[in-house]
């Protein structure tokens, strides 16, 4: 008497890999498609940008910080200097990538953050008294967190997206900007404080991604990446 199929043999021609027992069965085109999983390339130096990539399951194969001029042109809105940033980034990564045997062929990702009371570009504070300005400016008022996001697919096209988060600060007193300022925090950072540490408790109110104000707006990175065909779910089953 002939038997009956079992009711968890696949019924498709797609062949399974047998897993130890309580792993996941994965289809033998999956397991292909992770084998060959493109580089990825991150035209950034920022730690903050790389943990939020991590954080999504996502990890560079190379970090190719971008050697560009970040200094806002005569009359440039804030929307359009971080548009053209991320661009110039990413165009700077993708001559470098071009030129690596190993990295030729990759996806890039640049991004370029910007924080803008009205049309006004607030700078990367370096200097104490830049950040000083920065806050005071920032206190009890609302302002806007603009990141634009860049990648370079595998054919070398581009995709470009740009994000905006509106920020209410409350109002400081002369302790806080002063006591921020000895925190060290803010060095570095656009509109001179860094919305993941101390200056997290200044946020009165917040629309939009928190992730933008970090530095990469994780849900439309994602996006991007995964509508040009990148396996964003690759580093998933080995995320702790």
């Amino acid at each position: 008497m002939a038997l009956s199929p079992r009711n968890d043999e696949p019924s498709s021609g797609c062949r399974t890999i047998p897993l130890p027992i309580g792993s996941a069965r994965i289809s033998r085109i999956d397991h292909i498609a992770m084998l060959g999983r493109p580089k990825f390339v991150l035209a950034s130096g920022s730690p903050r940008r790389l943990s939020l990539l991590n954080q999504a399951g996502i990890e560079p194969d190379a970090l190719r910080p971008a050697d560009v001029d970040e200094t806002p042109k005569r009359g440039e809105l804030p929307r359009a200097c971080a548009n053209r940033l991320a661009r110039a980034k990413a165009e700077a990564a993708l001559k470098s990538v071009q030129l690596d045997d190993e990295l030729r062929g990759a996806f890039i990702l640049a991004a370029d953050t910007v924080v803008a009371v009205g049309r006004r570009i607030l700078p990367k504070a370096e200097l104490v008294d830049e950040a000083s300005q920065c806050l005071r400016l920032l206190s009890g008022r609302n302002h806007r967190v603009y990141t634009a996001v860049c990648i370079v697919t595998p054919k070398e096209s581009f995709r470009q997206r740009l994000i905006e988060t509106k920020v209410r600060f409350k109002r400081l007193n002369e302790e806080d900007i002063s006591t921020y300022i000895g925190s060290g925090e803010w060095r570095g950072k656009a509109g001179g404080y860094a919305v993941q540490g101390i200056a997290g408790s200044f946020v009165v109110k917040m629309v939009g991604s928190y992730t933008n104000i970090v530095g990469l707006p994780l849900y439309e990175t994602v996006s991007l990446l995964g509508g040009e065909g990148f396996p964003i779910r690759f580093g998933w089953l080995n995320a702790s």
